[in-house]
Order: C-alpha cells, then sequence, then structure tokens
C-alpha cells in the first residue's frame, strides 16, 4: 500500500501529466481509468496558473496573444511548477523561461519585457521605505563621506536591456494610442523601476547614473564608487545624481561603520 506521501507525490505528478499512467490504487476513485477522474480538477489548476500569469504579465500576453499565451503558461507550469502557496512569487522565472522557449524564438524582445514587469510586480508588492530609519547625510560628517555605503531600495530595481522595453510597456497599456513610429530596434536602455505611492515610475538613466546606481548598490563606499563614474564621465555631475537618488529613496544610507550596532553575543 502506497504511503500518503506517495500518494501526495503521484497526484502531484497526474495534475501536470496529460496521460498519467501506473496511479496508486488510493487515487483511483470507482475503479475509474487514472485520466477521467483528473480532467476538471487538471483544468482548474491550470487555468489558475494562468490567471496568476496574467495578472503580473499583461503587456507580455498583449504582445503574443491570448491562445499562445496560454499555451507558454501551460507549458511553464510543466517546467516550474508552484513550490509556494504563493501565487504571487509563481511567476518569478517566467522571464528566464521565454528567453529559452523555442516557441517565442522570433521575439527577441519578450524576456525582457518579462523582466520588466516582473521588476514591476516586485516594487508594487515591497514595503514602504520607513522615513524614521532613512539616515540623512545633513547628519554625517562630510569626514565620513569617502567611506559611505549605501543599499538600493526595496521599492525599486535596476533593469538593463538591448531593447526599449520601457517605451514598448508603455505603449501597451490600456487606453494608449500605438506609436506607429515606435522603433523596437532603436536601443537599449538602462531603467531604475521605483514605485512612489500606488504609482510606478520607469526612469532612465544615463551611463553615469547607472554606473554610480551599480556600485552602491553593489557594496561600493561613495569614494571609490565617484571615482569610477569620473573615469566613464569626467564631467559627470554626481552630487545631484546622488541628491536625487536620496530625494526619492531610491538610495538608502548605511551608517558608518563605527557606528553600527555590534554582532550580539
Amino acid at each position: 500500500m502506497a504511503s500518503l506521501h506517495e500518494l501526495q507525490m503521484a497526484f502531484a505528478e497526474a495534475v501536470l501529466d496529460d496521460a498519467p499512467e501506473g496511479l496508486p490504487e488510493g487515487l483511483l476513485a470507482g475503479g475509474r481509468p487514472p485520466g477521467e477522474g483528473f480532467g476538471l480538477y487538471r483544468s482548474s489548476v491550470f487555468g489558475n496558473y494562468r490567471k496568476a500569469l496574467r495578472a503580473v504579465y499583461p503587456v507580455v500576453e498583449r504582445l503574443v496573444g491570448e491562445r499562445f499565451f496560454a499555451y507558454a503558461a501551460d507549458a511553464y507550469v510543466r517546467v516550474h511548477p508552484s513550490r509556494c502557496g504563493d501565487l504571487n512569487r509563481f511567476g518569478s522565472r517566467f522571464a528566464e523561461f521565454l528567453r529559452g522557449f523555442p516557441a517565442a524564438s522570433g521575439l527577441a524582445y519578450l524576456p525582457d519585457a518579462a523582466r520588466l514587469e516582473w521588476a514591476i510586480e516586485a516594487v508594487f508588492s515591497a514595503q514602504d521605505p520607513d522615513p524614521a530609519a532613512l539616515l540623512p547625510l545633513a547628519r554625517i560628517a562630510e569626514v565620513d563621506y569617502p567611506g559611505l555605503k549605501f543599499r538600493l531600495a526595496a521599492h525599486c530595481r535596476l533593469i538593463d536591456s538591448p531593447w526599449p522595453v520601457d517605451r514598448l510597456w508603455q505603449l501597451n497599456q490600456p487606453g494608449v494610442v500605438w506609436d506607429e513610429e515606435f522603433d523596437i530596434a532603436a536601443g537599449g536602455v538602462s531603467l531604475l523601476v521605483c514605485r512612489s505611492g500606488f504609482e510606478v515610475e520607469l526612469r532612465r538613466l544615463g551611463a553615469a547614473e547607472r554606473a554610480l546606481l551599480d556600485s552602491l548598490a553593489g557594496g561600493s563606499a561613495l569614494g571609490p564608487a565617484c571615482e569610477g563614474v569620473l573615469e566613464i564621465e569626467p564631467s559627470a555631475p554626481i552630487a545631484s545624481m546622488l541628491h536625487g537618488f536620496l530625494a526619492t529613496a531610491a538610495l538608502q544610507v548605511l551608517p558608518p561603520e563605527r557606528d553600527r550596532p555590534g554582532p550580539s553575543r
């Protein structure tokens, strides 16, 4: 007799299998054929997965059409079945999946469009910054500036793409008239995706801005980060760039190391 774990695993595999065979007797109701009792349940499960993906990737669906999206979603479910009870996290690997999905190989920009939509989903669900936890530069001695470290706020994401995915996303919003002059091959973008209240902002970054954010978000101290930016763009207005990122809470200042609490004992 199969154990409970074996029955559960067999049931899960049967849901993802179009023609389940060899199921344990404990899963057969009234001796009916194995697949007969799973059809309705499987349709419901896959329908819920498609609905979850549609909620996160409406632009991707609009780009490929409803039928193709459903086909891709079903294929994604079989490769990356949900491992979490929260369906909001189910689509985290959809962009990665699309990159290797043969049926979508003719749409090279599609994975990056999906990456942008997942970033938007992530910033929507991220916690708002706590104003009390934001450390203003005015409270830090100037002598400590070169060694200061920062972190990218939880409600922000950085996206790089060889395609103008921000404009593609904007043109595929409800009620927006398509721009006939839009060219998907117009060039790449570096984007700062941030949420302000209930609105998401897609801000294009210049090379110097992107380098500064990348360096600081990667753990570099302010001094070395600025030196790296000036090598790229000697006249870069670093002070105003940094002020802008702090004013919008995209970057958060970490206390100088000597002011950070030590490890608990």
